[in-house]
């Protein structure tokens, strides 16, 4: 169990739930994403990437740190260095099988080639994998990714740095750019499916004439027997169309989740609910208002999880499939509070309510010239769906807090 007397209380704005600052110290960290934990399977570390400075775009080669926080101890070590990171993401720190699993991407400056990394942080040792790591199978067996040097080709901040003259440009469909799956244990990566073979199985072509597409978020959902991947096509004059896809872990049974033509209406931020057959995501059936929705793997039964409540920010369900738990972006005019704070919102699926659980800052001093550096909570349930994790910029500099929901749980 935590030892949260360790850390600093935060108390500001009068939080629901007890609220925790674990990183107190040197500050510029932060934690992966919404739909992993950084807290380890036993819940003793977590695990986050510290950039090296806050007022200015990284460079190809800048060197970011892994840090393990403990939890017991209050005890914040650097267990590695890297260049295979980005402002939104990090360096995608996250747990494998157990606690002597932790894996990240680094990057070969001489090549440019960017790789998954293996670790023990309890000793030191480590493997380098021939793919990168964008989401782990719980079970840490494979690594599921997108070519992280090309994602930064749609949006900044989740990729890989790497000098621009060293990534490839597609065209059309590739047949050699897709989801890439990593093999933990031998570290050999193969190109599960391709964008050409997504796109022959599941699009029609005509409805996307020349331009290129991409991956970007691809992932495993809670048992690891399938997988989502918000495909991307950029047209040549710069706009933009996804699709949610989601196939087997082997890439067959290939589907349309959510189609452009109702993304195309506003929305964002699918993920995968912990049934692992549904997908979860912030929509505008109506065109207007933004709605927290589901729809099954193939796209059937696409519904508004409530109509009481407006979407925001980064929506995860509760295991047991009532509550939600989300933050907002702070120009969410609706949702967010004008001020530089934004809540981490609380929603009731079955009364159709909503608490601000948690109001904090989170507005950079700089955010950067197209948002790279802007500061998303990421709210990220932990493994027992107890403590969630979120990002924060309440002085200055990001750290990370976690909250105890267990008294709203359960």
């Amino acid at each position: 169990m935590p030892n949260f007397e360790k850390f600093p209380r935060y108390t500001q704005y009068d939080p629901k739930v007890p609220v925790w600052c674990i990183t107190p110290k040197e500050g510029r960290v932060f934690h992966r994403f919404f739909d992993t934990s950084p807290i380890s399977p036993s819940g003793r570390y977590v695990a986050l990437t510290r950039m090296p400075h806050e007022d200015r775009l990284p460079r190809p080669g800048d060197v970011a740190q892994v840090v393990l926080v403990n939890l017991q101890t209050g005890q914040e070590r650097v267990v590695a260095e890297t260049r295979g990171w980005d402002t939104q993401l990090g360096a995608q720190a996250q747990w494998g099988a157990d606690d002597t699993q932790l894996l990240f991407n680094d990057v070969d400056t001489k090549s440019w080639k960017a790789f998954g990394v293996a670790m023990d942080p309890s000793t030191g040792a480590f493997r380098r994998l021939e793919g990168t790591v964008y989401m782990v199978t719980r079970d840490g067996e494979r690594a599921a990714s997108p070519c992280l040097l090309r994602t930064g080709r749609t949006q900044a901040g989740y990729g890989v740095i790497v000098p621009p003259e060293k990534v490839t440009l597609n065209r059309g469909a590739a047949e050699d750019d897709g989801i890439y799956v990593t093999d933990v244990a031998s570290g050999r990566c193969e190109l599960l499916v391709s964008f050409a073979d997504i796109v022959k199985a599941v699009l029609d072509p005509k409805e996307y004439p020349g331009g290129a597409f991409y991956g970007f978020h691809v992932k495993w959902t809670p048992k690891g027997d399938r997988l989502m991947l918000v495909l991307r096509w950029l047209s040549d004059e710069g706009k933009r169309k996804n699709n949610v896809i989601t196939m087997k872990a082997d890439g067959s049974d290939i589907h349309v989740a959510i189609p452009t033509s109702e993304w195309g209406k506003g929305g964002h931020h699918p993920d995968w609910a912990p049934d692992g057959r549904h997908v979860t995501m912030n929509l505008k059936l109506d065109g207007t208002n933004l709605r927290l929705v589901r729809a099954r793997y193939d796209g059937v039964g696409l519904e508004p999880l409530t109509e009481a409540v407006l979407g925001s920010g980064h929506p995860s369900l509760h295991v047991k499939g009532r509550y939600m738990v989300t933050d907002t972006y702070v120009h969410e005019k609706k949702v967010a509070f004008g001020d530089g704070t934004t809540p981490i919102r609380w929603i009731d699926l079955e009364k159709g309510t909503e608490t601000n659980l948690i109001r904090i800052r989170t507005a950079p001093p700089w955010k950067g010239p197209k948002n790279e550096l802007r500061v998303d909570p990421h709210p990220a349930w932990s493994r027992d769906y107890r403590y969630v994790t979120f990002n924060a910029c309440p002085d200055g500099t990001r750290r990370v807090y976690v909250a105890d929901l267990g008294g709203l749980v359960g």
